[in-house]
């Protein structure tokens, strides 16, 4: 039985995760209105793998026989200045993720629960794979962002990547 704290917490990190997934829908939207489809894509990605944690998420806590309660989902914003903007606004909100993942297994671990401590390693591997690779392309949009044909080449590649739910999900 999981306590109602960490239970708390973890329906507090539901509701990030699906606001997240919201988030990285608007940076999406932003870019497929400017024809940077393969950007959009690895957005879109992004949102879709949020939601993915979310339900992960509401699946341990149901496990473990914890309340599950929905929380309000803030209105991302979609409003952008630039490409670069939104990639360093994305590696931010990674980091937040980062530090709110962190707290929920620092009481996990305060509280000897080992169950959730376990659950949550996923994510702490996830968090620092998903920090690493924002950072590598705010590098990148810096680099080819006034240059159009590396922004073509750019988004190109980033038209390649697809959703892979996790085998575990």
């Amino acid at each position: 039985m999981i306590s109602e704290k960490i239970a708390q917490l973890i329906n507090e990190q539901i509701a990030h995760e699906q606001y997240a997934a919201q988030y990285y829908l608007s940076m999406s939207a932003w870019f497929s209105a400017r024809d940077l489809d393969g950007i959009a894509n690895y957005f879109r990605v992004q949102s879709k793998e949020e939601l993915m944690h979310a339900d992960k998420m509401f699946d341990y806590l149901n496990d473990v026989g914890g309340e599950i309660i929905i929380g309000e989902i803030a209105k991302p914003p979609h409003e952008f200045n630039n490409a670069i903007e939104i990639f360093e606004k994305a590696l931010e909100h990674e980091k937040k993720v980062t530090k709110f993942i962190f707290n929920i297994v620092k009481n996990a671990n305060e509280e000897g629960d080992f169950a959730t401590t376990s659950f949550l390693q996923w994510f702490i591997n996830e968090q620092v794979e998903e920090e690493a690779s924002a950072s590598q392309y705010v590098t990148k949009i810096k680099m080819v962002n006034e240059n159009p044909s590396a922004l073509y080449l750019f988004d190109q590649e980033l038209a390649q990547r697809v959703f892979v739910p996790d085998a575990q999900a």
